[in-house]
């Protein structure tokens, strides 16, 4: 994948605003509503022409689909595997509850027609992939439009889920035990993976398991049994990953990407040596939001490996400030200063804009004012980092 080579190249961390016409198709298909498969495709192809052009307006060099075509950025799968049916009951995320006053503040936000990720489907037979006629029609769809483009990217990228948080959100009864689950689970994203990175795309593996579910289904339990579950997951990621060269492959970590305290949120420091074993060149980690901007401070401690570069979040996905070109430029000087070299540094956003269809924060028109605000800000960090 590129690096930043003479400046600071700018991205995102996927999932972008869907149009309100596509999202009520998406909703009632996440829940086996019957959609006119023509009609959600021609919306699908709308959509996606105008968030590419929406980006390369805004100045993002390393740019995607928006995910337009997903319900969310892991439930989709169900559509692409078998072995899926029924419905979770998942834990909240801690946050979300521990405070009463803030419960009843969101409530309204909660009863949205959204995908509801807290409910996804669980593993009640055989997980496989079935084929790959539908990511096949993404990439392809995908390529086409973007050649249409006068404009062009430097580099594209497309998201697909790991199999930690397919394994811990879409909840297991069929397999022995979580372990053989994931393994099944990662065997079956092997294809999906490889056939996006065979199409030339960066592939980004979307990992909110690595944090978020240190306060959602290990908040009663001990850090080290966390722990533990971190470095199942990343092999069974790596397992994934097999055969597919780290330098196409970069790995997101969240902590969740809700408005919330965030305040039993797992410190990076606890985490990152683990996450350097996982086989990617690049890191896309939340570092503009109040509770997390702190941290780059860790890559002092814990050096980033030679062979991975750093995307680091200058924009915050969960409220509607614009950010100033000047905070994000000194929080991109920050992150080169600590990692030491500017070309292994990228800017972009803490997490999706609308990681689940219906389910967004930000303004639709705001989202782009911020992607213009991180160009803006890139350019002055790189001013002062390169010259």
């Amino acid at each position: 994948m590129l690096r930043s080579e003479g400046r600071i190249l700018t991205t995102h961390a996927g999932s972008l605003p869907r149009r309100e016409s596509l999202i009520a198709m998406l909703v009632k298909s996440s829940r086996g509503e019957d959609v006119d498969r023509a009609a959600m495709l021609r919306e699908i192809e709308i959509s996606t022409r105008y968030v590419v052009q929406k980006q390369l307006e805004a100045g993002i060099d390393v740019g995607n689909n928006g995910e337009q075509s997903r319900e969310s950025f892991f439930t989709y799968v169900q559509h692409r595997m078998t072995g899926f049916g029924g419905r979770s009951e998942r834990p909240i995320m801690r946050d979300l509850v521990r405070y009463q006053s803030f419960s009843k503040l969101i409530a309204p936000m909660l009863q949205r027609s959204t995908v509801d990720l807290l409910h996804a489907p669980k593993a009640i037979g055989e997980i496989e992939y079935r084929d790959c006629a539908a990511v096949d029609l993404e990439c392809a769809d995908t390529l086409r439009i973007l050649a249409d483009q006068p404009g062009k990217f430097a580099e594209p990228f497309m998201t697909a889920p790991s199999p930690g948080i397919i394994a811990s959100a879409m909840l297991n009864e069929y397999y022995e035990n979580y372990e053989k689950y994931i393994i099944a689970v990662a065997k079956a994203l092997h294809t999906e993976y490889e056939y996006i990175v065979s199409k030339g795309f960066v592939l980004q593996v979307d990992c909110p398991d690595l944090a978020m579910e240190r306060h959602t289904s290990y908040a009663d339990r001990p850090l080290a049994d966390f722990l533990e579950y971190v470095e199942l997951n990343i092999a069974a990621m790596n397992r994934a990953l097999h055969g597919i060269a780290p330098d196409r492959v970069r790995m997101h970590v969240c902590w969740g990407n809700y408005q919330a305290p965030h305040d039993l949120d797992v410190p990076l420091a606890q985490i990152l040596p683990l996450l350097y074993r996982a086989n990617v060149g690049a890191l896309v980690l939340e570092a503009a939001n109040p509770r997390h901007q702190h941290e780059y401070r860790c890559f002092k401690e814990f050096p980033l490996p030679d062979h991975m570069s750093l995307v680091t979040g200058v924009i915050d996905t969960k409220t509607n400030y614009v950010e100033h070109p000047e905070v994000v430029a000194d929080r991109l000087e920050r992150a080169a200063n600590a990692i030491g070299d500017p070309r292994r540094v990228m800017a972009g956003t803490d997490c999706g804009f609308e990681t689940s269809a219906g389910l967004g924060e930000v303004a639709e028109e705001i989202v782009w004012e911020k992607l213009r605000a991180m160009r803006a800000g890139a350019d002055l960090a790189s001013h002062r980092l390169f010259h």
